[in-house]
């Protein structure tokens, strides 16, 4: 007679990258969160890199 599958035990084998993805809010989060940080750290970087006025 075969094992009961649980569906903890399914849960468990679900890898990461495919549970990151089957969530639209986790999607929706990093969509907005990536860009922000990037065009944060671009800014700051564009900031650094001005010449000081005499």
């Amino acid at each position: 007679m075969p094992e009961e599958i649980k569906d903890e035990d399914i849960k468990e084998n679900i890898p990461l990258m495919q549970r990151i993805l089957d969530n639209p809010f986790m999607l929706l989060f990093i969509g907005i969160t990536f860009p922000t940080m990037l065009y944060i750290v671009w800014g700051v970087m564009e900031l650094i890199s001005l010449p000081l006025a005499d």
